[in-house]
């Protein structure tokens, strides 16, 4: 059935469920993951309106349809506007409740009162350090392992630990069933970090649970990178990011049934706990308080770096890292490249513009700065760290890579005798 829609493109029709794009040229173009058809940029940063917005995890199939950054009447898009309106707010006032959050979960004894999730990253450095050496309270850090240390992610966890002066408890799930969900993830959503995220956003709310801690903090809000809804508004984590039914009958791990990851590959639901989040009740029966540090003190990324050099010794990189110009962002994981390259091939986003957009933002780069980083750099294949990341998964070469290509939009990309050409370009 071909059918339009009253508020459709002309140019954008709906077959047997899926949408097309009407090129003058090529033709009829399948979008994919419910991206907007039209690929739009917006005035001010360089991200595009392909940007999507974290997901419910545990939903996601390859048929999943993305939610994606909004973008206002002026085409300004919803990071732009929430780090726009940092100047707008008063940060002695937001200080000022901050501390009166603090005073009420502060302990007396030395016991921890405030759960910091992390892996020793310039963000969680920051976060960990300045809650304790200048409001004075107890953090407990919690670090869901990454996939493989790099060398100066592992030097920079200890420095976190040893230098930063706080407590850390570090989980390394079951590497062997790691790994499967991580081929899993790959090969099913192009999407190698599933497994990871999973963890890094469910573990650390069971801990507090586990230990009676009811003050949680992340960094800042993901409105600050791009979503629907201005969540920077609010200083609470919207408790669906951290919460669900570990019973649900149509809950999904790496795109498989769980059902059917215990009968195809044996991997059992309680082999999988530590993945799964806690309910609802759990966190209202526990007290939890999830929030934004972001909200209450104004969040720089690039000076939570220097902030975290100069009180822990946090090292970057000695090159800039595959992808982009920047030397100190994500660098624990030798994944971390692949998370952002897959996601440039899904959305024709690559690392480079994520890291441009932010700068932009927080006016360290002007525009025309920026397009000419992403022309240079954007969507580089992340080649350090490529051989052990194909012995982790299990995969040739030529897997690898024809699975990715299996995952291209064909509204974003173009296959030519040279090889796969994108579509739009920021300009």
């Amino acid at each position: 059935m071909n059918t339009k829609t009253q508020s459709s493109p002309q140019n954008v029709v709906q077959e047997n469920g899926k949408t097309y794009l009407i090129d003058k040229v090529d033709g009829k173009l399948e979008v994919k993951y419910g991206l907007p058809p039209e690929v739009k940029f917006c005035k001010r940063c360089v991200i595009s309106n392909q940007r999507v917005a974290p997901s419910i995890m545990h939903k996601d199939t390859e048929d999943s349809k993305k939610e994606t950054v909004g973008f206002d009447a002026e085409g300004v898009c919803n990071g732009c506007r929430a780090v726009e309106n940092k100047d707008q707010i008063d940060w002695a006032e937001r200080e000022h409740k901050l501390k009166q959050l603090l005073n009420e979960h502060r302990s007396r004894n030395g016991s921890w009162d405030v759960l910091i999730p992390g892996s020793g990253g310039k963000d969680s450095v920051y976060a960990a350090h300045v809650l304790r050496a200048k409001y004075n309270m107890n953090p407990l850090t919690v670090t869901w392992a990454p996939h493989m240390y790099t060398d100066v992610g592992w030097r920079n966890f200890q420095r976190w630990i040893h230098n930063g002066g706080v407590d850390n408890i570090l989980f390394t799930p079951d590497g062997l069933t790691h790994r499967l969900l991580t081929k899993l993830a790959y090969t099913n959503l192009l999407h190698p970090f599933q497994p990871f995220i999973f963890g890094q956003r469910n573990y650390p709310a069971r801990v507090a649970k586990e230990k009676g801690i009811k003050l949680m903090f992340y960094g800042e809000a993901a409105a600050e990178y791009g979503t629907k809804s201005r969540e920077d508004l609010e200083a609470m984590m919207p408790i669906r990011y951290y919460t669900g039914n570990p019973n649900d009958e149509n809950m999904f791990i790496g795109g498989v049934h769980i059902d059917q990851l215990t009968q195809d590959y044996g991997i059992t639901r309680q082999k999988l706990a530590s993945y799964l989040p806690i309910t609802e009740d759990d966190v209202r029966e526990s007290g939890i308080d999830c929030r934004y540090l972001g909200y209450y003190l104004k969040w720089i990324p690039q000076e939570c770096y220097y902030y975290s050099v100069e009180h822990v010794g946090f090292e970057p990189n000695s090159e800039r890292t595959d992808g982009t110009y920047t030397k100190y962002n994500s660098i624990d994981d030798k994944l971390d490249g692949f998370h952002y390259w897959t996601g440039f091939i899904k959305f024709g986003l690559g690392r480079c513009t994520h890291e441009v957009s932010q700068e932009i933002r927080h006016e360290h780069l002007d525009r025309e700065e920026g397009v000419a980083l992403i022309n240079k750099y954007d969507g580089e294949f992340p080649k350090t760290f490529f051989k052990d990341v194909l012995e982790y998964v299990g995969m040739t070469e030529d897997e690898f890579l024809e699975t990715a290509d299996r995952f291209r939009s064909p509204h974003l990309w173009k296959k030519t005798n040279e090889g796969w050409v994108i579509r739009h370009k920021v300009t």
